[in-house]
């Protein structure tokens, strides 16, 4: 009988759990047990018609884990396409599902506001994963013109889901996490201030701290702005939520 397979943290996978996985028939409980699929198994079972020395580049050079959503992403466009992404969009896998968000990505010949409208259905997913696929292929277009994706994303800020909110922040921080920084946002973080100040008092811890980190990132580069709004927030306001961004903003800077 095959073992536990135990993966960084020292979190063992059940045989079976990690069977089902790399089937696509169950979705990653935790970062862990995502980072334990084998993508080549779980490609050649959602997508069997990929040739298998094709799947073979998902584990040239040990790619790490974003590297190999990249390439599954790549793989994915050129075997099924655009087109044909809409059953990947609600497949069983999480994983799988992140596949399509690098399809929207790394497909050529769209706008922005194209990439945005179709990554809507991911970065609204139930699955914590997803949501953070979703936003991470999309990066290097919001990056080119981060302008207009603060005016798109500007809409997203007055969703009633809690999702898409975080989305529109989280996609637009200027340092972010497993990303490239956003040059312009560093030098003048102002640019995001219609993502940042329709949330300054949501009532959602997981958009709350999306918003207390981009002010974060901007305070390695601009602390002087970033006291300046949060005592401006801050100045005359009881809303608890508020509050807590306003002391989460300046933790790596401190309070004026």
């Amino acid at each position: 009988m095959p073992k536990a397979r135990k993966t960084p943290g020292s979190i063992r996978i059940p045989p079976a759990t990690l069977a089902d996985l790399n089937a696509g028939t169950r979705e990653s409980a935790n970062l862990m047990e995502g980072l334990a699929i084998d993508f080549a198994a779980l490609m050649a079972a959602a997508i069997p018609h990929i040739p298998s020395d094709t799947r073979a580049r998902l584990t040239v050079g040990k790619p790490s884990i974003t590297q190999r959503m990249r390439i599954a992403g790549e793989i994915l466009l050129e075997h099924v396409g655009l087109g044909e992404l809409d059953p990947f969009l609600v497949h069983a896998s999480d994983t799988v599902r992140g596949w399509a968000a690098y399809v929207i990505g790394l497909a050529p010949g769209l706008s922005l506001a194209e990439r945005l409208s179709l990554i809507r259905p991911l970065a609204n997913d139930d699955h914590f994963g997803v949501r953070e696929w979703a936003w991470l292929p999309l990066r290097p277009h919001i990056a080119g013109d981060i302008k207009r994706a603060v005016r798109i994303l500007g809409l997203w800020v007055h969703e009633e889901s809690t999702y898409l909110r975080r989305f529109a922040v989280e996609a637009t921080r200027p340092r972010g996490v497993w990303t490239e920084h956003i040059a312009e946002l560093k030098e003048n973080p102002k640019l995001g201030l219609p993502v940042l100040n329709p949330l300054r008092a949501d009532p959602e811890r997981y958009v709350q701290d999306s918003v207390s980190n981009w002010l974060n990132d901007a305070a390695k580069s601009r602390p002087d702005w970033v006291r300046d709004l949060v005592d401006g927030w801050a100045d005359g306001c009881e809303d608890p939520n508020t509050l807590r961004i306003c002391r989460r903003a300046v933790r790596s800077i401190g309070a004026r």
